[in-house]
């Protein structure tokens, strides 16, 4: 007899982002004096602290930035370090459910959207093969998209994670409870058909559904330098 989606809510499991490697997804943006140095990749939780250090003036050396780039690339790493082992340890829903996942990102000339759903409960997904394969299956040559995006699925996971972790925390302290947030289960009467043929292997999580592959048929465009050119200074002044 199979275990009713509900029962998953009531029995926690401890935080972790629903992926193979439980890696952590650290983004920097920091100026000083006219200088800014910007990135996002993932960080594993499990290093030494002293790699953060190593790490910021090995980058600070390589792209010759002022020294005082280095203790606020260390602070901010640290910081967004602290934030993920907080959540160690603590309860966290996990279940038969899937989670819509956005790409809409920009990596050098290369524009990538698509939407589809995610299984939270296979934590043996790897969002770096999937990357790979959707930038194969897309004819994607710029390799610097392929991190960019698997970036994008752990950002959106780890967020996820953790408000699962927040909706535990209030489950405990509610007398009534509470059931979880929304779901679909996979099995509910054919309801979402699954399509894993092409771009998904077997350690992926990825699920569309069939009303929604024309709605959400991936696109990916090549934009030229002067287009380049107009996002990127529009970007600078909503910064500013």
């Amino acid at each position: 007899m199979k275990t009713p989606a509900s029962a998953f809510y009531r029995n926690p499991v401890k935080f972790r982002i629903p992926t193979a490697e439980n890696l952590v997804p650290i983004r920097l943006d920091i100026e000083i004096d006219a200088q800014r140095y910007k990135d996002a990749f993932t960080w594993n939780p499990s290093d030494p602290d002293s790699e953060v250090v190593v790490f910021a003036k090995r980058t600070v050396k390589d792209l010759k930035l002022p020294p005082a780039f280095v203790t606020q690339i260390a602070q901010s790493i640290q910081s967004q370090l602290a934030e993920f082992r907080s959540y160690e340890g603590q309860d966290m829903y996990a279940g038969e459910k899937i989670v819509p996942i956005k790409l809409d990102l920009r990596v050098n000339h290369t524009l990538v959207k698509d939407h589809f759903l995610w299984d939270l409960n296979n934590f043996e997904s790897d969002p770096e093969e999937f990357a790979r394969n959707f930038c194969k299956d897309m004819g994607i040559e710029d390799p610097e998209v392929g991190p960019a995006i698997a970036f994008a699925i752990r950002e959106q996971l780890y967020e996820i994670a953790i408000q699962s972790v927040v909706l535990a925390k209030e489950s405990r302290l509610s007398k009534k409870g509470r059931r979880g947030i929304d779901y679909t289960p996979l099995s509910k009467g054919g309801a979402v058909a699954v399509d894993l043929v092409k771009l998904f292997g077997q350690k992926s999580s990825v699920v569309r559904k069939r009303k929604e592959w024309d709605v959400y048929e991936p696109i990916v465009d090549l934009l030229s330098n002067e287009e380049v050119d107009a996002l990127e200074a529009k970007e600078e002044r909503n910064f500013r």
